[in-house]
């Protein structure tokens, strides 16, 4: 799609009403990424920078509900140990713009997925500094874990009543009214999920699409994680499904780079050594981490049946094809040989 536009002018005035800095000063939009879902900005106000999302004009109206939502999650991680963009303004009055937006900080960093594979300098030459990013990465969603959500005002921001039931239930349901093939272990998967519970189920703050395409890092070594971004899926469930999101395509061995392409995985640490830290910094016990990864790897394939489904000729999503019968069989496969009972 062509980078869609926005209306400077009315921007402008609605920040200097809300009394956001640079008020009177030229406010200029520079468009960063985007599609159906969201479009994200670079504002640029005399010496202020900051960056605007909100969903294009022809996204679905749940939208707009979605977009309020993510900013409760941003405004709620301030004051915290979470690296997070800053909670700059929200706007629900859709007759500024045509739809809800909010503003947040401007992360002077990078993100792996600008990346195509490759790390910047110095991780792309130095393999003995990578294995931060790594660690970072797990960091990053066990300071999340900890947030006082109740504290916060995210008590309604979803039900972790029967979480685990619910997920089980609504993925098949989901499956079942999409899928026109047959995913070989689907129910192998399916009925070990309903078998099998966590040992302990500890409600918490949840990102729900974790991984290293969605956070940025600080530039420069050593790698500190600066932010986590694009909070769609963001809401208050079990923060270990983030964990078993995060290493369920794992490397098992440092050739082993058909599990997770989209990045450089040479020099990482092990998945064991990832979710140790994790465990570590969260207080989070993880001798349950199976349960988590055939969670991850069955609902993960069904949420890429629906692409593959409605691929028509567009190759990325035709490429979902073989990823979700192997996500679907791994899943069946670890459930038949997991000795967590």
């Amino acid at each position: 799609m062509s980078d869609p536009t926005i209306d400077v002018a009315r921007l402008a005035d609605w920040m200097d009403d809300a009394g956001l800095p640079g008020k009177g000063a030229p406010l200029r939009a520079r468009f960063l990424s985007g599609g159906t879902q969201n479009v994200i900005y670079e504002l640029t106000r005399g010496d202020e920078r900051c960056v605007i999302r909100m969903p294009p004009p022809g996204a679905p109206a749940d939208r707009d509900k979605g977009i309020l939502r993510e900013w409760r999650i941003i405004e709620a991680l301030d004051g915290t140990d979470v690296p997070h963009t800053e909670a700059v303004g929200v706007c629900d009055d859709a007759s500024v713009l045509g739809r809800a937006f909010y503003l947040m900080g401007f992360v002077d960093g990078w993100s792996p997925m600008d990346r195509h594979a490759r790390w910047p300098e110095p991780f792309d030459s130095d393999l003995s500094i990578r294995a931060e990013l790594s660690y970072q990465l797990a960091e990053g969603i066990a300071l999340l874990s900890k947030v006082d959500w109740k504290g916060k005002g995210l008590h309604d921001l979803g039900r972790p009543e029967g979480f685990h039931e619910r997920q089980v239930t609504r993925w098949i349901g989901f499956l079942e009214r999409i899928k026109r093939r047959d995913l070989p272990g689907q129910e192998v998967a399916t009925a070990w999920l309903r078998e099998h519970k966590p040992l302990d189920f500890i409600p918490g703050l949840m990102h729900g699409d974790y991984q290293f395409a969605n956070v940025m890092y600080r530039h420069g070594a050593p790698a500190r994680l600066a932010a986590i971004v694009d909070w769609e899926m963001g809401t208050v469930g079990d923060p270990k499904l983030d964990l078993g999101w995060m290493v369920q395509s794992w490397p098992a061995h440092d050739n082993d780079r058909a599990a997770m392409d989209y990045v450089d995985m040479r020099g990482a640490p092990s998945r064991d050594q990832v979710v140790a830290h994790y465990s570590q910094v969260s207080g989070r016990q993880v001798d349950d981490l199976d349960y988590y990864l055939v969670l991850a790897k069955w609902k993960l394939a069904i949420v890429l049946e629906q692409g593959y489904q409605r691929a028509g000729n567009d190759e990325k999503l035709l490429a979902f094809g073989p990823v979700v019968t192997d996500l679907m069989r791994s899943a069946a496969e670890l459930a038949e040989s997991s000795d967590y009972r």
